[in-house]
């Protein structure tokens, strides 16, 4: 089993591989390549749902990870997570029916389509992936501060700082209820 933590790297490769993918699909029909195509883009379906439940995973556990970053890089951060979250919500429609109308021999409208789905999936694939290294590498919070809704899993975490009480009974509070629970996004 995938630890929570490394879902966000996971994320960022799921959604690298799907840019390749519907590159090289892109690239595969205007060579005629039709069997690279449908595979290429089968793939790219297939890898965006994994990505998809991934990434709800993730966050349904650990909630929202906030940017960091100042000056400067808020703004461009920003504005690349905006428009990536607007057109994300975009994809799955827009590939299911561009999907559908090839799996239905309906080429002419899976042409039409395709030409606003692909640019909109690559942009969302590669927008995911910058917004990855922005906010997991480039301008990473300490652990303390990153997470703005706690997981389970945060709550559990063994308490250094216990009372000799509190550690002889797993770290619970004692019956006067004198320790109180910090979340994670406290500084």
């Amino acid at each position: 089993m995938i630890p929570v933590a490394a879902l966000p790297a996971l994320n960022a490769c799921l959604n690298a591989t799907s840019a390749v993918l519907l590159a090289t699909g892109f690239l595969a029909i205007r060579r005629r390549r039709i069997r690279l195509h449908r595979a290429c883009m089968v793939a790219a379906f297939v890898t965006s749902v994994v990505f998809l439940a991934s990434y709800l995973t993730y966050h349904l556990q650990v909630g929202t990870t906030r940017f960091a970053g100042q000056g400067w890089a808020r703004p461009i951060y920003f504005t690349i997570l905006g428009t990536h979250t607007v057109l994300a919500a975009l994809i799955p429609p827009l590939a299911l029916v561009t999907l559908s109308y090839a799996a239905r021999a309906r080429f002419a409208r899976h042409v039409r389509l395709a030409r606003w789905t692909l640019p909109t999936w690559l942009y969302v694939s590669v927008t995911g992936v910058v917004i990855y290294v922005m906010l997991y590498h480039v301008y990473a919070a300490t652990d303390a501060r990153r997470t703005v809704a706690t997981a389970p899993a945060h709550a559990a975490a063994p308490n250094t700082s216990a009372t000799p009480s509190e550690s002889a009974n797993g770290g619970s509070p004692d019956a006067a209820g004198s320790r109180q629970v910090r979340s994670a996004a406290s500084p």
